[in-house]
């Protein structure tokens, strides 16, 4: 939809600033609202359920500087007890987790969820 405003914009006003100004606007309005919606301190948490789950939280320490936990849990299509693995990440250190991740175990099955807030080391303080 926003594409549509701008490509009408520069299709009615004939000059391409009008439609790079709009563009210009519509992304610093998304990322204002973003921050008053999510908050500064607005975090994400992976889940990753692999057969690697050793190997996957030690190069995510090493590489991304970010802790892991492991949740005991039961695939119920499997029947198989899995540990999952939770890390709380930034938004800059999702790519760079999944990626990690996916390297050291390419049919490793990542959720990515939203949270509110994290509070703790390498996080906000309180």
């Amino acid at each position: 939809m926003d594409i549509g405003i701008v490509g009408l914009n520069v299709i009615f006003f004939r000059e391409i600033e009008i439609g790079l100004y709009s563009a210009i606007a519509i992304y610093l309005m998304g990322k204002m609202i973003d921050i008053v919606f999510e908050g500064i301190y607005f975090t994400k948490l992976l889940f990753i359920i692999s057969d690697k789950n050793e190997e996957i939280a030690k190069k995510i320490g090493e590489k991304v500087k970010r802790g892991t936990t492991g949740i005991f849990g039961k695939g119920m299509y499997t029947g198989e007890d899995k540990l999952v693995l939770l890390c709380a990440v930034t938004r800059r250190d999702i790519e760079r987790v999944k990626m990690e991740a996916r390297r050291i175990d390419p049919k490793s099955f990542i959720i990515i969820t939203n949270s509110r807030e994290v509070v703790g080391l390498g996080f906000k303080k309180v």
